[in-house]
């Protein structure tokens, strides 16, 4: 599953706003929320996320990662 499959599911099953309110609350623990996806990555990979888990670390390591990550949820990209 990519970015946008993992945006698409959660805007079907109207879960944009609590994962933004996840997001507010997430944002001061970005750098090392995104060392922990680092670590779960490889054991992600049996379940077919290591993908999705690569990505969401690396946004959320980035200094504006999880602004751009709520942006993309809000227009749906």
């Amino acid at each position: 599953m990519t970015g946008q499959d993992w945006i698409r599911e959660l805007q079907a099953r109207g879960l944009v706003g609590p994962t933004l309110l996840l997001l507010d609350v997430m944002e001061p623990l970005g750098a090392p929320g995104a060392q922990l996806l680092w670590v779960a990555q490889p054991f992600s990979g049996l379940f077919g996320g290591a993908e999705l888990t690569g990505q969401l670390a690396r946004l959320l390591q980035e200094p504006d990662g999880i602004e751009r990550l709520r942006e993309m949820l809000e227009s749906g990209r």
